[in-house]
């Protein structure tokens, strides 16, 4: 499975960004898909994630200011992401966990990644 991912770049504090992030390939469907970020010298971290059957999780530090959600059929997913702060420039990664058609085994990929820059 190959992700592809569009947005990001540079806006001021307070403003709005979104990320998208196609999933593509043959005979799969999707189990997860998300978003993870790593700013430099640091680790990476989880930023938001949503399931098939719609559940979300969110990071404390994005909580109430990010959105995410999928298009299940489409195997995208977009995050929204407002009231930006210069803590959350990274690189934001996207992530999917998919399986075969059939299949019971969980298989990960991430996408190659896209900036995001804050500044205050």
């Amino acid at each position: 499975v190959q992700l592809q991912a569009s947005g990001g770049g540079l806006v001021q504090a307070g403003e709005f960004l979104r990320l998208s992030c196609a999933a593509s390939g043959t005979g799969f469907t999707i189990n997860t898909m998300g978003w993870f970020r790593q700013a430099p010298e640091k680790q990476r971290e989880l930023v938001a994630t949503v399931t098939e059957t719609g559940i979300t999780t969110y990071s404390d530090s994005v909580q109430g200011r990010f959105t995410i959600s999928m298009e299940y059929a489409k195997k995208t997913v977009t995050l929204q992401m407002s009231s930006l702060k210069p803590e959350d420039t990274a690189l934001y990664f996207c992530y999917a966990r998919w399986r075969y058609w059939g299949r019971t085994y969980l298989r990960e990929d991430w996408g190659q990644g896209t900036q995001v820059t804050v500044s205050s």
